[in-house]
């Protein structure tokens, strides 16, 4: 019994955090205009007209970017585990760091040297 009370805030406030969205989605609807227009139908260009075709491919360079900083962004919350336990770690702990270290870096290189010969 005292499990339940001791995780029953937890409770309350995962099923909270789970009906926000769908709630907020559903209220919505009560908030935004209703009143069709040309203007609003059109594509946004920083207030002046739309020129050519909405639908504009994009090369794969800016999407690496993302993709590299997803990954740094998640290699970052990893550093910061290991960098607060490391005197904890055994050598083999310390070792693989370092390996999980230099192939992010080598990894990195690779993908910086191949957006530098798209660009060329």
């Amino acid at each position: 019994m005292m499990l339940v009370e001791e995780y029953l805030p937890v409770a309350i406030y995962a099923v909270l955090a789970m009906g926000f969205a769908p709630l907020a989605w559903w209220a919505s609807r009560f908030f935004r205009p209703e009143k069709q227009s040309e203007w609003r139908n059109t594509t946004y260009e920083c207030g002046s007209k739309p020129i050519g075709e909405a639908q504009v491919q994009f090369k794969f360079q800016y999407y690496m970017f993302g993709i590299i900083f997803v990954v740094f962004d998640l290699v970052v919350a990893f550093l910061m585990l290991w960098t607060v336990s490391f005197s904890a770690l055994s050598d083999m702990g310390k070792l693989w760091a370092v390996v999980f270290l230099g192939m992010l870096l080598i990894g990195v290189g690779y993908a910086l040297k191949k957006e530098a010969a798209l660009w060329i």
